[in-house]
């Protein structure tokens, strides 16, 4: 084992990273598919044992069977840890199945991990992956110490209260959307003491270990901060920003949603769903409801998603800042593509592109074969094929109603959005060419 785990890292540390990813997918469908847990007594069948599973280590939260009244105790237990598991990303289960199996980080586990980090040394990569664990566990008790003394207040029992503030805590750090709830959080919709942490936990997930690494050392100095964290957080909070408000203004008077509801609560509202919609999951309306605008914007911002090497999915905050900055620069006639007192890289521009390209041919062929296989519209089926691609977890109900070979698809384009397309393509790619030769430039007409 130990020199299978190295020789594929030595050829291929992305391709490691699939494996081992795959890996643990398969586990969690084995333990999910065991009669002891689901509420029957009965073995679930495999495709919906295989979604549930790649839902949560994906962290997704897209379900075919109700999470609090399929599955027992037993299966939910499996659900979380596959949360958490998934959670801390493939480049760094990666590095820790290297640590395992090998006894020693080496060199090359050293740079599966340094890829996930963005650590600056090798050095640091020990010192990181302590950190990433440590602060996914501090962030997760300390919401579920904000949520468990609320559903105690709300009448729920003690040992109750604590296992759904846990569940919920690691599913909204996580940007899962799980909810031990059949009916979610709607219950909660006008309470803050819920929504608010919630929120805040999939904010803050959806940052990334990177950026919250040098939050952590640099405090609020945004002087100190690398450009990735400037770059994340910026673009993060002017999606947040922007998102509420068009939100709110598209459902403003929409009496199926928040049109009957008080200022107060519409701004709420407002807000919960850019958070939501940015890989968080949780709902407070039903998407079926909500304007045909509103779900194109919903699908813009589940496609956006939020910061590299984060519990969040879609396209990254960060490939979406360096596709606009070369726009910019391409109008104004610059040479270079400059923020902040730092040019950003060709090389970077052309794995942006890569992303965006690949994120969008991955959504375009899945809406294809979905609406083969189900029939449905085509705003659901995009809603839903994009909100499976971004490990969103929002749903109009049409995973539930898919036959077998709908749910295989979807499956696939969770793992696909979740494994990233770029670790995707490089883990199938037979072997690292190096180019020896440069051919004459010609330039062809573009627009």
């Amino acid at each position: 084992m130990r020199d299978f785990v190295d020789r594929v890292a030595n050829s291929s540390p992305a391709r490691l990273a699939l494996i081992v990813f795959a890996l643990v997918i398969m586990v969690f469908t084995t333990l999910l598919s065991l009669p002891i847990a689901a509420t029957s007594g009965t073995a679930t069948p495999f495709h919906d044992a295989l979604f549930t599973a790649v839902s949560a280590v994906c962290v997704t939260g897209l379900t075919t069977v109700s999470t609090a009244l399929h599955w027992t105790f037993f299966g939910q237990v499996v659900i979380l840890v596959g949360i958490f598991v998934g959670g801390l990303g493939i480049l760094t289960l990666a590095s820790l199945m290297s640590l395992m199996v090998s006894k020693r980080l080496g060199v090359r586990g050293k740079l599966i991990a340094q890829e996930a980090m963005n650590a600056g040394r090798l050095g640091e990569v020990g010192t990181l992956l302590r950190i990433v664990i440590a602060t996914s566990v501090a962030a997760e008790v300390v919401i579920a110490l904000f949520l468990a003394p609320r559903f105690m207040v709300l009448g729920e029992s003690f040992p109750q209260a604590l296992w759904h503030a846990l569940f919920y805590s690691i599913s909204s750090f996580n940007n899962a959307g799980f909810t031990p709830h059949s009916d979610g959080v709607v219950p909660y919709e006008n309470d803050l003491w819920v929504l608010v942490p919630l929120m805040v936990g999939g904010f803050v997930g959806s940052l990334g270990f990177p950026v919250m690494m040098v939050l952590l050392a640099t405090g609020f100095n945004v002087k100190r901060w690398t450009l990735h964290a400037k770059l994340t957080v910026q673009v993060s909070l002017m999606l947040l920003g922007a998102g509420a408000v068009l939100w709110g203004a598209m459902e403003w008077t929409n009496p199926q949603t928040i049109g009957y509801m008080n200022l107060g609560d519409k701004i709420t509202h407002s807000i919960f769903a850019s958070v939501m919609t940015r890989s968080l999951g949780f709902n407070l309306v039903d998407m079926n409801s909500m304007n045909s605008s509103t779900m194109l914007l919903s699908d813009a911002l589940m496609f956006a998603g939020g910061g590299s090497a984060s519990t969040a999915g879609g396209i990254k905050v960060t490939t979406l800042a360096v596709m606009f900055l070369a726009i910019v620069a391409e109008a104004r006639g610059d040479s270079d593509v400059k923020i902040y007192g730092r040019t950003i890289p060709q090389g970077t521009m052309r794995v942006a592109i890569s992303v965006i390209m690949m994120g969008a041919t991955f959504v375009l062929v899945a809406t294809g074969l979905l609406l083969a296989i189900s029939g449905a519209s085509l705003d659901r089926v995009l809603f839903e094929t994009i909100s499976a691609f971004a490990t969103v977890g929002l749903s109009t109900g049409l995973s539930a109603e898919l036959p077998p070979s709908g749910v295989y698809v979807l499956s696939i384009l969770m793992f696909a959005g979740r494994v990233g397309s770029i670790t995707l393509a490089a883990a199938l790619a037979l072997r690292q060419r190096r180019q020896l030769y440069h051919y004459p430039e010609e330039r062809p007409i573009i627009g």
